[in-house]
């Protein structure tokens, strides 16, 4: 099965909480998402280079309160979720 970004984030957002810093681990969202932990891990690690989750020192994982609002926004179009410098931009 084929995840997007946006779908490791969305089941982050629904297993965690970032106001009472509720987290899961990566095995139990891959779990849930039914893929493997080092895709589940990839996109986590670009997540939190855009600030949308953290990885605490313990391994456990949350998304952040900008991520949480990510998916609340309004759009009619598709979101792109990169971390900055992806596309040879320094701070963009």
């Amino acid at each position: 099965m084929c995840v997007t970004r946006r779908t490791v984030l969305a089941q982050l957002v629904a297993s965690t909480d970032a106001e009472r810093r509720e987290t899961t681990t990566v095995d139990a969202l891959a779990s849930a998402l039914g893929v493997d932990k080092r895709t589940t891990a990839e996109h986590l690690n670009a997540l939190v280079a855009c600030e949308l989750a953290r990885i605490d020192t313990d391994s456990s994982v949350r998304a952040t309160i900008s991520g949480e609002e990510l998916l609340t926004l309004d759009t009619d179009g598709v979101v792109l979720i990169d971390p900055p410098g992806r596309n040879g931009d320094a701070d963009a």
